[in-house]
């Protein structure tokens, strides 16, 4: 009955937190546990209150304040520098300062919202055809939730109850694996087209625009630092970097106007909000889970299947595919990780951080994947090119994540490495 109520409500379209919160209540009503209808909303509250949730709305905010501060032109003027006069130039900025915005948004969605006003406009008028230009924006998202800061990897971390700052630390090299993979798409695809070819900055003009990026460049420095040496905890980081957000665009730039502020607030309470409500209601639906028991029946059943950890691992990557195409990446999160966690560490052995970066990857790569694919339609509206059009151009960039997961999923120490 609650496994009805639950697939009728997600594909009638309601919204996930609200499925998980309703599923929670008819599990109660069908089992008659009134004990358990008692404690519903101890769990809600106690899903939220854990001092690494802060970060999430935190982080949010420096990216808006930095948006507002227009301290992403900046970084883009930055990228130009070293990678923009080689053939291609322009794509390559496009790659570079998606790594620099993914140190600093940490939310795929926002990040490809944010670049593809900023990129596609100046990629089309140098001649790159738009559905290419929309594309590449799109795969520079992916790089948000694995380069740290991670809006994914906070909530894994409070979910899977793993130090926010291992993950954060794990993301490091598959995120550069994967912006080295970005690069020679761009730069195969760019042989085979004729991409345009920009001209090198003058040494003046190079120093002026690393000049103009620096403050902007602290933040990432500020949040990855911070944690990789200890001196803040991942929320304290976040808090740094949105205060430093603020002093560049008020006092430095001086593009951020007080008036403006509410509003900014506002639009960063209203994402955060959303985001913190599905965490709750995630525990929620753990409750049901627990009793059910469900994670010892899936664990049976795959142990049938197979006993090495990477056959395992290779089966959760597909089923997250498809999980991702279907619903955006932090509801994913919050449904497979109560389940498939405790298998993959208690019967696989494999390391929650490890899991956690797979599982981060695997739901970001739904985004830019048919029939829901939300970052692929995001891309489309923001260049007005079509979402199939853009997908097409997107099929080598998502087989190279493919190859990164298999990558991560057979080799640990790419993510583990550095902890």
């Amino acid at each position: 009955m609650t496994a009805a109520a639950f697939a009728v409500m997600l594909f009638a379209g309601v919204p996930i937190a609200v499925v998980l919160i309703l599923s929670g209540l008819v599990y109660v009503m069908v089992s008659g546990n009134a004990q358990l209808l008692g404690s519903l909303t101890q769990q809600m509250f106690g899903g939220v209150e854990t001092y690494g949730l802060l970060a999430i709305p935190l982080f949010m905010l420096a990216g808006e304040l930095m948006n507002e501060g227009g301290l992403t032109k900046r970084l883009v003027n930055a990228a130009r520098v070293f990678v923009g006069g080689f053939r291609g130039g322009l794509a390559y900025i496009n790659l570079v300062a998606n790594m620099f915005m993914a140190a600093i948004i940490g939310s795929a969605t926002s990040q490809i919202a944010v670049m593809s006003r900023a990129m596609v406009p100046a990629m089309e008028q140098e001649g790159y055809e738009r559905p290419f230009a929309a594309a590449t924006t799109a795969a520079g998202g992916l790089l948000s939730p694995i380069i740290p800061p991670s809006m994914l990897f906070v909530i894994y971390g409070v979910l899977a109850q793993v130090p926010i700052s291992d993950m954060f630390i794990a993301g490091i090299i598959p995120g550069l694996i994967l912006s080295g993979f970005f690069v020679i798409v761009v730069a195969v695809v760019g042989l085979t087209r004729d991409f345009p070819k920009s001209d090198w900055y003058t040494l003046r003009e190079a120093g002026h625009a690393l000049w103009q990026a620096l403050p902007a460049a602290l933040i990432p420095i500020i949040i990855v630092g911070g944690i990789l040496f200890g001196v803040a905890t991942p929320t304290e980081s976040a808090a740094l970097a949105s205060a430093i957000a603020f002093a560049i665009g008020y006092f430095g730039s001086g593009e951020i106007k007080l008036k403006n502020l509410p509003e900014v607030l506002c639009r960063t309470a209203a994402n955060a909000s959303m985001v913190v409500f599905l965490v709750a209601a995630a525990n929620v639906f753990g409750v049901v889970i627990v009793y059910e028991g469900l994670p010892q029946a899936l664990a049976a059943a795959l142990t049938q299947v197979t006993e090495n950890p990477f056959v395992f691992l290779l089966i959760v990557n597909v089923c997250l595919l498809l999980i991702g195409m279907i619903i955006d990446g932090v509801s994913g999160l919050v449904l497979v990780v109560p389940i498939l966690l405790p298998i993959a560490t208690l019967q696989f052995g494999i390391d929650p951080v490890q899991f956690g970066v797979i599982i981060a990857i695997n739901l970001t790569l739904g985004l830019l994947t048919p029939p829901v694919g939300a970052g692929l339609y995001v891309a489309a509206a923001m260049s007005e090119a079509p979402a199939f059009a853009i997908f097409r151009e997107l099929l080598p960039f998502l087989a190279l994540v493919a190859v990164v997961l298999l990558m991560l999923s057979y080799w640990p120490v790419l993510t583990l490495g550095l902890l």
